[in-house]
């Protein structure tokens, strides 16, 4: 079945640049819908069509994509969603949720004999606005081949992972992942800064050593910049460490680092508040060391340079054994 009409219901951050994306390519009629109307005007002047309800856009696609904040946002949209759904709908979830809450829901599409994907996407928005992002991808193989057309005109590298609840917890693994480099990088470049050496030289040695990482070239930038913009926000990262953390108390895992970036980011949350930019953690250590990490030449916010990049299924057979 070939699908003209894609629904896209949360246009956040994330979200909006994903949907524009869908709408630069000419075969789709967009169909949209958040809470915040305003969110959708950018859109809608390049082509979107405005719902004014997420049952009125499940009945004018076949396809539909929820990016949300939240598991309690995903589930609230599903659950007002399933009474509408029919055999030839597919739900491609690519919010970062709770995996346990992602295979009720799917269970709840399948029973309408619909589709379902989840698909949620890992790079930063300065990626997911050039097309260029990751997705991670779980679901039939099926339904995977059926949708590959419209995830190409958002991603780069697309995995497929296997059965539903892997893609939400690998995404949930990479994101604790970014969080503790972030941590780590704010306490090294603090090394550097009290040791009297040139952060723009430490940043430069970082990136060309086996200490480098996407997080380093990526996130130190705009903290030494000082704006700490990657878009990412505190009560985010809170949710995704929470949502590892649970996952170590679901199979008892002594897991002593993540209980650890749980109360960090916690703290960081009560101190800078939830809506504060998740980089920003580290102005935490700047304040107890009475140090500023700032240095001249670097952005206040990302933007990738590359165009967008064809789109390509990572093969991971080779490396099962």
């Amino acid at each position: 079945m070939k699908d003209y009409k894609i629904g896209f219901i949360g246009l956040g951050n994330v979200g909006s640049k994903i949907a524009n994306n869908i709408i630069r390519n000419k075969k789709y009629n967009l169909y949209v819908f958040d809470l915040n109307k305003n969110s959708s005007k950018k859109l809608v002047s390049e082509g979107a069509i405005l719902c004014n309800s997420i049952e009125e856009l499940i009945s004018k696609v076949t396809v539909f994509i929820t990016c949300l904040p939240s598991p309690k946002e995903v589930k609230n949209v599903l659950l007002k969603s399933i009474p509408h759904i029919n055999k030839n709908h597919v739900w491609i979830e690519m919010s970062t949720t709770d995996e346990e809450d992602m295979k009720m829901l799917s269970n709840l599409v399948l029973k309408k004999n619909a589709q379902v994907l989840e698909a949620p996407v890992t790079g930063g928005q300065h990626r997911a606005e050039s097309g260029n992002i990751s997705i991670l991808v779980a679901g039939s193989k099926k339904t995977f081949k059926r949708t590959f057309p419209i995830l190409s005109c958002v991603g780069h590298q697309i995995l497929h992972c296997g059965e539903i609840g892997n893609a939400s917890t690998l995404k949930v693994v990479t994101n604790y992942l970014a969080s503790i480099n972030l941590l780590a990088i704010g306490e090294a470049l603090m090394v550097c800064k009290k040791y009297g050496m040139n952060l723009n030289t430490a940043y430069h040695g970082i990136k060309i050593s086996s200490g480098n990482s996407f997080v380093h070239e990526t996130e130190s930038q705009v903290i030494l910049n000082g704006s700490y913009d990657v878009g990412f926000t505190m009560d985010l990262v809170c949710k995704d460490v929470g949502l590892f953390n649970k996952l170590t108390k679901k199979y008892k895992i002594p897991a002593k680092i993540s209980n650890l970036m749980v109360n960090i980011f916690r703290n960081g949350k009560k101190r800078l508040g939830k809506r504060s930019l998740s980089t920003s953690i580290v102005k935490l250590l700047e304040e107890d060391c009475f140090e500023s990490l700032r240095s001249r030449g670097f952005p206040s916010f990302l933007v990738d340079i590359n165009k967008k990049k064809k789109a390509i299924e990572i093969n991971n057979e080779k490396e099962r054994f």
